[in-house]
């Protein structure tokens, strides 16, 4: 709303013709004018000539034909002719012409205050078209740039009826398609302007008066666009047939308010297009992560069902209960972390995720009781100090986000791997670093790349994991950033937003 008072506020004035019908002030006026040349030419009789006195009579017609409208300027040539001849011209006081030379005088005096008169006026009038022209030139400058910013086709449709209500005397009603393909009117204004929105439309071209269409009209109805890039209509209601410049003028605004319409609805477009190709990708990063996020645990449970299968007599009541609990668990994982990928997939559409308190301490333990399962040898040093705040985020994402992290660095690296967290200023800051081969120099950012896989372990993959951990972690608002150690190996640090405003029970 803002930008649109301001570009009312660059308007000028509307510039009015010259009414069909002269006003009782404008006589008054130009009685007033011959009344002031007929008594200063009486006060000057004694020191004038009859020619000086003709010229007083002259420049009052000069006045009125420069300030009244042309009807009237021209009465007031006829005014001043007649009023020189009745009070100077001998006989004086009589309407009669003494002498040929006298009435070549008044002829010529009539000829001149005529043609004065029509200079006058045609010069007014092209000062008129003048200040009107540039008058509508800013309105089409200042509605340009109040289009380009509008966002969406309320703000467009709200600048165009500013625009035809500051260009003309109006009621003036603009309305765009909906997807129907129906102009968007109100109930009560659909009867009136419907049928006549709905004919430009469908011929692509102005009607009402002076169009040659639908001349019986007594509004101007413009269509939004052309072809099949129409976007809408306009209706200008109180116009004149004759008023060619203005109708001109309707049209520009009208293709502006088009253009902008149609850049609206290609942008929405290419939006779709280009979330239906986000929508692709992820479908194929899915199919990818199953095979690289459910390798391991589908290897346990198959691990596992063997040695029951094949060993069951062999093994006590203990290493059954064992291998089942493992079977068990490692289901139950599989079955969260299927649910968990699907609302990755999710992720590019969804407007924000559930988020819920969740503390650290509780997921981390969660994500090393799970990998601790897969490191016989205990390699992980944990690190999470007491009392820090909650967080909110999906717990289920962040510990697949964590669980690949050490993964990727138990594959990578034969030595300790450290899990540290800490609280920096408004950060929850969760590392896990290694002493592997480390990050190829400028590497630390196509890392992250989708199907990137580094070969300097010696082991497959799918590429996937560090992808899926990057689009979690912006899910949640948060950063995951990857350099090289100093003395070898990496260290990722995942950011988590703390927020101010903790659960109550947590303050007490």
């Amino acid at each position: 709303m803002r930008r649109v008072l301001r570009w009312r506020d660059m308007t000028l004035p509307a510039v009015r013709d010259d009414p069909a019908t002269p006003s009782p002030r404008d006589w008054g006026v130009a009685i007033l004018l011959l009344a002031t040349a007929t008594t200063a030419g009486l006060a000057l009789d004694r020191y004038l000539s009859l020619t000086s006195q003709a010229m007083i009579y002259v420049l009052a017609v000069v006045v009125a034909s420069y300030r009244l409208p042309w009807a009237v300027s021209v009465g007031c040539a006829f005014g001043a002719v007649i009023l020189l001849n009745f009070f100077f011209v001998p006989p004086r006081w009589t309407f009669q012409v003494e002498g040929q030379e006298h009435l070549v005088a008044l002829v010529t005096m009539l000829a001149v205050a005529l043609v004065i008169s029509h200079l006058a006026s045609s010069l007014r009038r092209e000062t008129r078209t003048a200040r009107r022209s540039e008058q509508r030139a800013r309105q089409l400058q200042a509605l340009a740039t109040g289009l380009a910013d509008a966002k969406s086709p309320g703000e467009v449709a709200a600048l165009a009826a500013e625009a035809l209500a500051a260009a003309f005397p109006g009621p003036s009603v603009i309305a765009l398609l909906t997807p129907q393909g129906e102009p968007d009117l109100p109930g009560d204004l659909a009867a009136t302007f419907g049928d006549g929105m709905r004919c430009c439309i469908r011929e692509g071209a102005t009607l009402g008066p002076g169009t040659g269409r639908w001349p019986g009209l007594d509004a101007w109805y413009l269509p939004l666009g052309t072809g099949g890039q129409t976007t809408g209509a306009a209706c200008v209601q109180n116009v004149s047939a004759y008023d060619h410049a203005g109708r001109e003028h309707a049209q520009a605004l009208c293709a502006l308010v088009a253009q902008a319409a149609w850049r609206l609805k290609l942008t929405a477009s290419m939006e779709a297009v280009r979330q239906e190709a986000q929508w692709h990708l992820v479908q194929s990063t899915f199919l990818a992560a199953i095979s690289h996020d459910l390798r391991t645990p589908l290897a346990a449970i198959v691990g596992a069902a063997s040695a029951l299968q094949t060993q069951r007599d062999k093994l006590d009541a203990a290493g059954q209960e064992r291998l089942l609990a493992c079977i068990v668990s490692e289901a139950r994982y599989l079955s969260t972390l299927t649910e968990n990928t699907l609302q990755l997939v999710r992720l590019g559409h969804a407007d924000r995720l559930d988020l819920d308190w969740v503390s650290m301490e509780e997921v981390v333990g969660a994500v090393l009781g799970r990998v601790r399962q897969r490191d016989q040898s205990r390699r992980i040093r944990s690190r999470v100090p007491p009392a820090l705040p909650l967080i909110k985020a999906d717990p289920v994402l962040l510990a697949q986000l964590l669980e690949n992290l050490l993964d990727n660095a138990l594959k990578y690296s034969t030595e300790g791997i450290d899990l540290a967290v800490r609280q920096v200023g408004d950060r929850l800051e969760v590392a896990v670093e290694d002493r592997g081969p480390g990050i190829a120099p400028g590497e630390e950012q196509a890392i992250f790349e989708r199907y990137r896989r580094s070969d300097r372990s010696g082991r497959g993959g799918a590429g996937l994991g560090l992808a899926v951990c990057l689009a979690i972690a912006r899910a949640h608002g948060a950063t995951l950033t990857a350099r090289r150690r100093d003395g070898g190996g990496s260290s990722f640090v995942l950011a988590l937003p703390i927020h101010a405003e903790q659960p109550r029970e947590v303050v007490e």
